[in-house]
């Protein structure tokens, strides 16, 4: 039987993350092969993931990250089952590392099959699944590219990103600003255009019955839904809402006061549960 020392342990809990008595079980059940300790414990994550695959994971960590000149950013949650792990820090930084390799992809798809330290990301997750004994998984993942890119991160539950039509003095405070915004108030879409037209059909079927039951004129009805549309605008469409900060102006109205024509031209919200 091999010599099992803790600096063998160790060297495989670092490569791993597996607590120190489930690498040492691994090495000795290997005879002190590191490799086949590794895949062992790979094994056990693989039954570990089928036996919770049925398991809800809406808890974990939100994490927003901008490339070096905040051209492009990326936000992504990684899921687990109980909110005790989704705030440890060694998670925490596993999602951070995952986020930061995801500005390299375009799709959740590409990154779960690009290489984390010589195996998948696909099968990093599997084998955190053993080491933590939850179902692990990326939830959301969207990625945002504009001549300046903000982020915001609310409490590690909400990660959002907003690009911005030019990199003016003060692009930063602005797109992290409306980041929030983004975060606290949950736009459905950036303006009118980008609300999908089968809210609005239903929205004014609403508004008419609502008028409707108060006794108003069958011919006014269009003519007042019309007036109720804009107000479903103006709460929900991120540009024309009023901005949190200054509720004297809409946060589009607030972005130009930062820079004569600056605009917002994109948001990304991702968050847990």
């Amino acid at each position: 039987m091999a010599n099992i020392t803790a600096a063998d342990v160790n060297k495989l809990r670092t490569a791993t993350g597996a607590g120190m008595m489930d690498c040492k079980k691994a090495l000795v059940e290997a005879d002190g092969d590191f490799e086949l300790a590794i895949e062992n414990l790979r094994k056990k994550g693989q039954k570990v993931a089928a036996n919770r695959s049925d398991r809800e994971s809406t808890e974990g960590a939100a994490i927003a990250v901008l490339n070096a000149d905040n051209t492009t950013g990326v936000a992504i949650t990684l899921n687990c089952e109980t909110d005790f792990v989704g705030k440890n820090d060694s998670f925490v930084k596993l999602a951070t590392e995952l986020a930061n390799q995801a500005l390299k992809f375009s799709t959740k798809e590409e990154l779960l099959a690009s290489d984390f330290n010589g195996i998948t990301v696909s099968e990093k997750l599997i084998e955190q699944t053993g080491v933590i004994g939850e179902k692990i998984e990326i939830g959301a993942f969207e990625r945002l590219e504009g001549a300046f890119v903000g982020a915001y991160i609310h409490a590690g539950k909400i990660a959002t990103l907003v690009a911005l039509s030019a990199n003016v003095n003060g692009a930063d405070e602005a797109a992290k600003n409306v980041a929030m915004q983004a975060a606290a108030m949950n736009p459905i879409a950036l303006n009118e255009e980008g609300v999908d037209a089968a809210i609005i059909e239903k929205e004014i079927e609403i508004a008419k019955e609502q008028l409707r039951a108060e006794g108003k004129p069958e011919a006014m009805l269009d003519n007042i839904s019309k007036g109720k549309i804009q107000r479903f605008y103006k709460d929900n469409t991120l540009v024309n809402q009023d901005y949190i900060k200054d509720g004297s102006m809409s946060v589009a109205n607030y972005v130009k006061s930062v820079e004569a024509g600056l605009t917002v031209t994109g948001f990304k919200r991702v968050a847990l549960g």
